[in-house]
């Protein structure tokens, strides 16, 4: 598939939280070619701003118009300067980069997710059928659950947990999965942090259900030359920015 290099306009910035926002962006041919699992490089193009490119996961694509979305919460330099975007403002946007989710035939499907790490998931679970489709979301408290208006229109249920049981089951997703995984699903697609994909990975393991995780590094450059995001397969070294970032678990031994 071709990388593209697109200077995009800023078509909407919306806050979803206190500190988490939604940017939609003109990228037409990225929006054409690009598939669930795959991310976008950003640099911005402000005057005064010299920022390396930041990968981010595409959350919703809309073809007819020509857009992307993506899903950001602000937690440093780079992220605090895209909130500061109003329509109109321009980027530089290279994508699609990567390899996405395997999306043939997975039967009935868990998206297990936490964070930021819902967005990939969020656009693939649009391309997935809603009666087999279920996601588990965990957060830290209730008010970081905007996410279940996002998902709703594309699954049949919603399970939640947070760490301090203000909304749903009281804990972290591990909380709810090892039932969940006895209840027939064919496949688990999830990503967020390193220590919930893994512990995920594990429990899917031990039931013998496939499971596809969204790895998350720091990628320089974002098309395998620089090497910084590099993880430890079980049978090689991983570019995550080539080979993956959507891997089997199977593939990965380190997190």
């Amino acid at each position: 598939m071709p990388k593209v290099l697109e200077q995009s306009g800023v078509v909407l910035q919306k806050p979803l939280d206190a500190r988490t926002y939604l940017l939609r962006l003109n990228a037409a041919q990225i929006a054409e070619q690009v598939v669930p699992g795959q991310f976008v490089h950003i640099k911005l193009t402000m005057p005064g701003e010299a920022l390396l490119r930041h990968p981010f996961g595409v959350a919703a694509v809309d073809k007819t118009q020509g857009t992307i979305d993506i899903i950001y919460r602000v937690a440093g330099e780079f992220t605090r300067a895209l909130a500061k975007l109003t329509p109109c403002d321009r980027l530089s946007i290279l994508g699609p980069l990567g390899r996405g989710f395997d999306l043939a035939a997975p039967g009935r499907t868990l998206l297990v997710g936490g964070g930021t790490g819902l967005a990939p998931l969020l656009f693939l679970v649009s391309r997935l059928g809603a009666e087999k489709t279920d996601v588990l979301m965990g957060a830290r408290t209730k008010e970081e659950l905007f996410w279940q208006k996002l998902f709703r229109p594309f699954v049949q249920h919603i399970f939640i947990t947070t760490d301090d049981g203000s909304l749903g089951t009281h804990g972290t997703v591990m909380a709810l999965l090892p039932s969940l995984l006895t209840q027939g699903y064919q496949r688990v697609y999830v990503c967020g942090p390193s220590p919930m994909m893994k512990a995920v990975a594990n429990a899917c393991e031990a039931q013998d259900v496939a499971c596809q995780v969204s790895l998350e590094r720091y990628m320089a450059c974002g098309m395998g030359a620089c090497l910084s995001c590099t993880c430890q397969g079980r049978e090689k070294r991983l570019k995550v920015c080539t080979d993956g970032p959507a891997f089997w678990s199977k593939e990965v031994s380190e997190w």
